[in-house]
C-alpha cells in the first residue's frame, strides 16, 4: 500500500524529490496510442507549459522533468526558506495567480483598511498560503 506523501517528505533530510505521475486505464498523456493509432502528442507542450508556469508561482523549483507517453517524472527542489522570506503581500499575489482568493485577500491587495479581526483572519490565511506555496502536494 502506498505511503502518504506527508509521511514521505522530510525537508530536514532533503529538499530534492523525484515525483512520478502516471495515467490510469491505459490512457495516454501524449505520444501515439499504438492500439488505436490516435496521437496525443499535442498534450506534451500543454504539460510542459503548465509545469513551468506552476514553478513560477510556487516556491518549488523544477530541476528536471520528462513527459512520457503515459507518465511524467519531475525532479523538484522545495525552497521552503524562500516561502518564509516572501512578504505577506507577495504570498497573496502569488496565490491569486492561481486562485481567486477570498473577500479578505482581495481587500488586502486593493490596500483597503482592515479591522483588527480581519487582520487576524488574513494572517491565518497567509500562513496557510505560505505553507501551500512550499508544498509538493499543492503544486503537483
Amino acid at each position: 500500500m502506498p505511503i502518504a506523501r506527508k509521511r514521505q517528505v522530510s525537508l530536514s533530510d532533503t529538499k530534492y524529490y523525484h515525483c512520478i505521475s502516471r495515467c490510469v486505464r491505459r490512457a495516454f498523456l501524449c505520444g501515439e496510442d499504438r492500439l488505436t493509432g490516435k496521437s496525443y502528442e499535442h498534450r506534451r507542450d500543454w504539460v510542459e507549459e503548465k509545469l513551468l508556469a506552476l514553478a513560477k508561482v510556487f516556491c518549488i523549483e523544477v530541476c528536471g522533468y520528462a513527459v512520457m507517453s503515459n507518465h511524467t517524472h519531475i525532479i523538484l527542489y522545495v525552497d521552503d526558506n524562500k516561502a518564509q522570506r516572501l512578504t505577506d503581500k507577495a504570498i497573496v499575489i502569488r496565490w491569486h495567480k492561481l486562485f481567486k482568493g477570498n473577500w479578505l485577500t482581495q481587500k488586502f491587495i486593493k490596500g483597503d483598511e482592515l479591522s483588527v479581526s480581519e487582520q487576524r483572519m488574513l494572517a491565518d490565511d497567509i500562513a496557510e498560503f505560505r505553507l501551500r506555496l512550499a508544498s509538493i502536494s499543492w503544486v503537483y
